[in-house]
């Protein structure tokens, strides 16, 4: 099994979906045999962050104000990572932009849970209660798929082409419009498995230097203000090209910018579209570290009365394989079949 352990079983979350990645391309390419999969490359894939260096230095995984606190009746998770977020927390929290670590902790404290998430939620930060497992709720999400794949619309079969067994996906284009680690894994993925793949980043927000370097393998960058007329026609006439294109945006913006998957499947048959996001249908923002808070994994892995984490941003990268794997199989589907195709999964 993985060397990732944890209370929860991440073991057999990983490599069940780094299995599906790999049993997809291996189909793509017309081989019979089963992959094998190293468990101890995988936890470094896992936890890829941690063994990174910068100049010969490591990288910190959380800002200072990304953490779990005291409430005045349980905890809450932040994430602040981000510059805009940091400052969204503080602003929740009737804190100066240079508060420390322990102000945000005083500041909590004398608020309640339902208080801490309403106040920072309303300058748009990032703060969720950390939860107990809800058994019932677990048991409605395990009756739907982990990734939920749709045919949106007919269009012809796209012609055959020559399959390359080591790279399955040559020939294929793809556009990035994800951020942080779960879409980038995702399309990371896929250019080591040959295709071409262009990330698309906003130049208001920038991305963590680390982060972008950590998942950015095989990929080319671009910087494209999606909010102006001339580069949405920029990005149309590279959606024209493209046969995937990956969204980890909220769904919300997503609109306000004319590119929700039904938008982009309209205007290009015969498209794939792959989208990620925290929550699943609630259009919140998230991470990672908050749907562990709020879903019961941080208590499950608590060793004491502080919450806990598991050892790796599992939900991200496994989310990230799983899409990758859907966007590998329609692929194929794609080339049998014709049609357009949603693909979709959240944390």
């Amino acid at each position: 099994m993985v060397p990732l352990p944890a209370r929860t079983d991440v073991s057999a979350l990983a490599t069940g979906a780094v299995m599906r990645a790999a049993t997809a391309a291996s189909r793509l390419a017309g081989l019979d045999e089963s992959p094998a999969i190293d468990p101890v490359r995988l936890a470094v894939a896992y936890s890829s962050e941690r063994w990174l260096r910068w100049d010969g230095r490591a990288q910190v995984g959380f800002a200072p104000l990304s953490a779990f606190f005291r409430t005045s009746d349980g905890f809450v998770r932040t994430h602040a990572n981000y510059a805009h977020h940091r400052q969204a927390l503080l602003h929740g929290l009737r804190l100066s932009s240079d508060a420390t670590r322990d102000d945000v902790a005083a500041a909590l404290q004398v608020r309640t849970t339902e208080r801490a998430v309403a106040d920072v939620a309303e300058r748009g930060g990032l703060c969720v209660a950390v939860r107990v497992e809800e058994p019932a709720a677990d048991a409605a999400l395990r009756r739907t798929p982990l990734v939920d794949i749709r045919r949106t619309s007919a269009a012809p079969p796209r012609p055959s082409r020559p399959i390359d067994a080591d790279l399955p996906l040559h020939g294929i284009r793809v556009l990035d419009l994800t951020r942080v680690i779960a879409g980038p894994v995702a399309t990371r993925t896929l250019a080591y498995l040959g295709a071409d793949v262009l990330r698309i980043d906003p130049p208001h927000l920038p991305e963590l230097a680390t982060q972008h370097l950590d998942t950015g393998h095989g990929k080319r960058s671009a910087l494209l203000d999606l909010r102006s007329a001339a580069s949405g026609d920029r990005f149309a006439a590279l959606a024209q090209d493209a046969d995937i294109v990956v969204l980890g945006y909220r769904g919300t913006g997503l609109e306000a910018l004319g590119i929700s998957p039904a938008a982009l499947i309209a205007r290009h048959p015969g498209l794939i579209v792959l989208s990620l996001s925290a929550w699943g249908t609630d259009d919140r923002r998230g991470f990672d570290s908050l749907v562990q808070a709020e879903s019961g994994i941080a208590r499950i892995e608590s060793t004491s009365d502080e919450p806990g984490a598991l050892p790796a941003q599992a939900l991200d990268h496994s989310a990230g394989y799983l899409l990758a794997a859907a966007a590998i199989e329609l692929v194929g589907r794609r080339a049998r079949e014709g049609g357009s195709w949603h693909a979709s999964t959240s944390l």
